[in-house]
């Protein structure tokens, strides 16, 4: 047998065994500690063999007939396993990973230079779902330059194919391009700005950093572990990464720093060849020696991220963190959906069924409809939307109809409060869960609860559908919430007045932190988790929040339009607190906005 073809035996040999072990983790599920941890170190030290002898033996393959393009699917399976890993661990250097060995096929065009690939729908179908899966990890690290390249190039490939092969339907990647679209053009108003992840030059404030460091509670909880989903009708999103859950995922997350983004120089093995020592050279090793973040720092929490799943799901999925989740540590649940069946409020169904109220102040205009009034009185609330009981009213949780088992109900989560639980909803149903508050099982739970409805100085901007919801993206980004709630885009704001608009808030969170870990009156269900820090800067935001709309909002209506946090957090940090509403004034009069809210009222 001719050497070049034991050489071609090997390498399919050894395709077809990393194919199998791949396939064994691919549906692992991306959540829990699994237990099958030896599986993915055989799988990646499989892919590791294969990559290392298509390198060795490259000559001998490419005469033996190998395709450019088979080289480009072992490297994006690499890239695959290492997002995949990022997803179960949230460990940034997987993803870091992901992004070397997919630009790496990019920067090569493994599967645009292959022989016969306009002939070849399969290889076609191969190179739609390499964009795709490179567009995602793009979004995810914020490389805003890539994934404008990657957006052009994708629409190109999907209008190409239409035309190559006439006979195959591709409107579901017609779709897919769509989406990518509109997720890009929504998120671009935090693409310019600071990153949503936790960096050391925005978030970590030295005024109160000595107060922080001192602080400590009777009991501290480690946040090890969250578990984020969101399901509303037409939401934006991009895959199975909604925007909402896409902003959070990112808020609770260490920024990398951007030296971990460079790749190592390519020298010569001396064979008239290059050997890479980027991560796409097939030096691939589950056990980096680059730490992406500072070694001091805690490791990002893990995030279990569910994708519109059944109520069932969800529970199920709870119950295993619970499980599994260490002593002393807490869980973070963070749940965006409907209160009621059927597609979620917009602005067209608002406008078609009425109801409107506007300040004769500022022209603000607070819209609802009338189905949402309908609901709201048909279920078991109060004017001050309380429910009457754990099964009254509920989140919703499904494709059509009002099946109860699309409803998660607030005590469906009450047998998850024998564990430290952090609970975030939002959700126009949010305050039905204040009843959680006094019935936990055995430790007292934290909860942030968004406001019924939104408000903006646009009608338009409400369009959970177009925007993602407002509650949330205060929790992740504020300064760009802000702005939008008030008519304003971020990008469009001359930098300097931006810059110095960050300053006033820092400086704001500054004090507040100070204010809070001094304070002798802060509620152990919130002093034994503000010495972490992700959760510490979701209290922060939450306080600007509330300060935000209490001040911007007509107060006949302040409960529709305020969020609430029970056990409440200390009165020197209210929202009419001096300290918290003078930072609000100054940050309004800065942007020239001012008469948009309703100061002289309160």
């Amino acid at each position: 047998m001719a050497e070049n073809d034991v050489v071609a035996q090997t390498f399919r040999a050894l395709v077809e065994g990393a194919d199998q072990k791949f396939a064994k983790v691919r549906d692992v599920p991306a959540y829990g500690r699994v237990t099958s941890h030896h599986y993915f170190h055989k799988v990646f030290k499989a892919y590791t063999r294969l990559w290392k002898y298509q390198q060795e033996h490259r000559g001998d393959l490419l005469k033996s007939g190998l395709n450019r393009w088979e080289i480009g699917e072992i490297a994006s399976r690499i890239g695959q396993l290492y997002f995949s890993q990022y997803m179960r661990t949230s460990e940034a250097r997987f993803l870091v990973e992901a992004y070397i060995f997919y630009e790496a096929i990019l920067s090569r065009r493994y599967f645009e230079e292959s022989k016969g690939y306009s002939k070849d729908l399969g290889v076609r179908f191969k190179e739609l779902r390499f964009y795709a899966r490179f567009l995602l990890v793009s979004l995810i690290l914020k490389r805003t330059d890539m994934v404008k390249t990657l957006v052009d190039r994708f629409k190109a490939v999907v209008e190409d194919s239409k035309a190559a092969f006439r006979e195959t339907n591709f409107k579901e990647w017609k779709q897919i391009v769509q989406e990518v679209v509109h997720f890009v053009k929504v998120d671009t108003a935090c693409m310019d700005v600071r990153p949503l992840r936790y960096c050391g030059m925005f978030d970590s404030h030295p005024a109160s950093l000595p107060y922080v460091t001192r602080f400590h509670a009777k009991k501290v909880l480690k946040f090890q572990d969250a578990l984020l989903t969101s399901y509303h009708r037409n939401e934006v999103k991009f895959a199975e990464l909604t925007l909402d859950t896409f902003r959070m995922l990112q808020c609770l997350e260490w920024e990398p720093s951007e030296s971990f983004y460079q790749k190592q120089p390519v020298e010569s093995n001396g064979n008239s060849t290059s050997i890479d020592h980027s991560g796409a050279s097939g030096l691939i090793d589950i056990k980096l020696t680059a730490d992406m973040t500072d070694p001091n720092l805690t490791p990002n929490p893990r995030k279990a991220i569910l994708y519109r799943p059944s109520v069932a799901h969800l529970i199920a999925v709870m119950a295993t963190i619970s499980e599994e989740l260490p002593p002393d540590s807490v869980m973070l649940l963070y749940l965006s959906a409907s209160g009621k069946a059927g597609p979620s409020s917009n602005i067209a169904q608002m406008e078609s069924s009425g109801g409107s109220r506007k300040s004769s102040k500022n022209k603000v205009t607070f819209q609802f409809s009338q189905e949402q009034n309908s609901y709201m009185s048909e279920s078991s609330i109060n004017h001050k939307g309380e429910s009457s009981g754990y099964y009254d009213s509920c989140l919703w949780f499904g494709s059509r109809g009002h099946c109860g088992s699309n409803n998660l109900y607030p005590g469906d989560i009450i047998p998850f409060t024998r564990r430290p639980l952090f609970l975030i909803i939002d959700s126009d149903n949010s305050h039905a869960f204040k009843v959680l508050h006094g019935a936990e099982r055995g430790e007292p739970a934290a909860l942030l609860l968004s406001p019924l409805r939104p408000a903006f100085k646009n009608p338009s901007n409400a369009d959970l559908s177009q925007n993602g919801s407002q509650f949330t993206f205060f929790l992740t980004a504020p300064l760009p919430a802000f702005c939008h709630m008030v008519g304003r885009s971020s990008s469009d704001t001359d930098s300097d007045v931006y810059n110095d608009a960050e300053n006033i808030l820092s400086t704001a969170f500054a004090k507040w932190e100070v204010i809070l870990c001094t304070s002798t009156s802060v509620d152990i269900v919130w002093a034994q988790v503000l010495n972490d820090p992700f959760i510490r800067r979701l209290i922060l935001r939450f306080i600007f929040c509330q300060s935000v709309l209490l001040l911007f909002c007509p107060s006949e209506d302040s409960d529709q339009y305020l969020p609430a946090c029970l056990p409440h957090l200390p009165s020197s940090v209210s929202p009419n607190s001096e300290v918290v509403r003078s930072s609000v004034v100054r940050l309004a009069k800065h942007f020239r906005v001012a008469d948009y809210f309703h100061f002289d009222d309160m």
